[in-house]
């Protein structure tokens, strides 16, 4: 729809500044909302780690550990929020627990930040290894290029590299590669690998079975899906994409961030982030009003969807290149 279209009840729907300025609305914060879902998940996720790591049967940690990897997907849209100043800002002790939570997920305060911050000005506007975003090459870009190009962009965007984000995106990426670059500006990056082999070998010290459950199951489980959600975000089938001298902001975050439907419990875990698309138009606002504005606002109602189903995952991993005659992301086959 265009912006002089007609909604359900006859009135026309906003411009995009007023749909920008309507959004404002929802951008503050409910501080005592803000600081119970911080200490009500860092309880939950203390009681499931604790679990892991104790005496109990395996049958009993092991779904505590799987469980504590999804808790810690909640945590970081928390972290995330935290980061754009939309809950908890001025609060030393939220910034000491932020600065604690981006080291032990690998994902340190000053990577994550300038990564995210460029792919929020960013997001659908380029092409290529964008940072703080998954690479895109046009099917032209593709056909050019040479064998050692095509085959680092496939790796990139494989499934395997998604499902295994831990390394690849966490360790390698996130920490490694920014402290590697940039090791003045990046040095938590260095801090947070040091920091997380140490936990590691502590926790061994206690049992292989300590260190895997405690650590690197619940990382792995977090990284994989937070990995995903990620790339689902911004490649799903009806995206579109802008070149530069076309891209809006408004644009942007309602023809180019996703919509994941979830149930209720999914959405605890994932901290609403399936309200993608509602957090692109306006960053600032909480991770629990995103369903209040989506509802508030007819704009928001008809956004781009795709879902967990195994259908639609596997939709989305089929997208490979952005083909600018069809306007579409297709496979490598150009379909």
């Amino acid at each position: 729809m265009t912006c002089a279209d007609p909604i359900e009840n006859g009135s026309a729907l906003r411009t995009p500044k007023q749909l920008l300025i309507a959004s404002k609305a929802f951008a503050s914060e409910h501080r005592m909302l803000s600081w119970w879902h911080l200490w009500s998940s860092l309880a939950v996720i203390f009681v499931l780690l604790g679990t892991s790591v104790s005496s109990l049967p395996l049958w009993i940690r092991i779904p505590a550990s799987i469980t504590a990897g999804l808790v810690t997907v909640r945590l970081f849209i928390i972290y995330h929020d935290y980061q754009h100043s939309a809950i908890l800002g001025g609060s030393w002790i939220a910034r000491w627990i932020m600065s604690v939570y981006g080291m032990w997920v690998l994902a340190p305060t000053s990577v994550w930040k300038h990564s995210h911050d460029v792919h929020h000005r960013k997001n659908s506007q380029t092409f290529g290894d964008n940072v703080g975003s998954y690479p895109i090459m046009t099917t032209h870009a593709y056909a050019n290029a040479v064998a050692s190009e095509r085959f680092s962009y496939a790796a990139s965007r494989h499934p395997l590299t998604i499902v295994l984000g831990y390394f690849t995106v966490f360790i390698w990426r996130m920490c490694l590669q920014a402290f590697i670059s940039n090791p003045r500006e990046h040095l938590d990056g260095g801090l947070s690998i040091v920091l997380h082999i140490a936990l590691a070998i502590v926790l061994a010290m206690f049992g292989f079975d300590v260190m895997m459950l405690g650590l690197i199951v619940p990382l792995f489980v977090a990284s994989g899906l937070g990995a995903y959600l990620f790339y689902a975000q911004h490649n799903y089938p009806s995206a579109k994409l802008y070149p530069s001298d076309d891209w809006s902001h408004v644009d942007a975050a309602l023809q180019s961030s996703s919509f994941i439907p979830m149930n209720p419990l999914m959405n605890w875990f994932t901290g609403n982030i399936g309200y993608h698309h509602v957090h692109h138009l306006n960053a600032r606002i909480p991770f629990y009003r995103l369903p209040e504005a989506m509802a508030a606002l007819p704009e928001l109602q008809t956004p781009g969807i795709t879902t967990l189903n195994p259908g639609d995952i596997a939709a989305c991993l089929r997208l490979k290149l952005w083909c600018p005659e069809q306007e579409k992301f297709v496979g490598f086959n150009g379909i």
